[in-house]
């Protein structure tokens, strides 16, 4: 049996799950989300928990018991507590500004770089050099915020560029062994 797909998932008061066919919709304070199963798994709600079962033991199915029990937590998750990334703008100059839904980052191109929300998704500043990826589904959520990091990744050798907070980056010792040996 799958560790993970055993595991029930509570259902917090206030949220509605919709189950039909292959179809599964879960309602909450923040939004609505929906999702398609494959169609051999089960999915039974039993006193406010949502039961994921599997018909039979082949590696496919085993794999999908899994898997639908983690989308089916995180959809829980995002439509009562919501989903959320945030990123660090590392570099002299290098910043970012809300300008309506959108966010404008200067981050050493000769052009500024516009970046537009998709649906679903808020994109909040905190302060010039910290960005917040919000939504309700964890997907987009993660999609979003690995599109903006991917504008200006962080460099090798000064560390600058756009990355998530906490994430340590290598730096590399550059040429400085290049120079010492020269006066000979």
């Amino acid at each position: 049996m799958s560790r993970i797909g055993r595991l029930p998932i509570s259902v917090p008061p206030g949220v509605t799950v919709n189950i039909e066919e292959s179809q599964v919709k879960v309602a909450g304070p923040r939004g609505e989300i929906s999702q398609s199963i494959a169609p051999d798994i089960q999915i039974k709600m039993d006193e406010g928990k949502l039961i994921v079962e599997r018909p039979n033991d082949k590696k496919e199915i085993r794999a999908l018991h899994g898997l639908t029990r983690a989308l089916l937590n995180n959809m829980v998750t995002g439509v009562t507590t919501g989903w959320e990334k945030n990123l660090e703008i590392v570099g002299v100059g290098f910043r970012a500004e809300k300008v309506g839904e959108k966010i404008v980052l200067r981050v050493g191109f000769s052009h500024t770089v516009e970046v537009t929300p998709v649906p679903g998704i808020t994109l909040a500043l905190d302060g010039p050099n910290r960005i917040k990826v919000q939504g309700i589904n964890k997907e987009i959520v993660g999609q979003m915020a690995a599109e903006i990091r991917g504008i200006r990744p962080p460099d090798a050798y000064k560390g600058k560029g756009i990355r998530y907070v906490g994430e340590r980056v290598r730096i590399k010792p550059g040429k400085a062994g290049k120079a010492v040996g020269k006066g000979k």
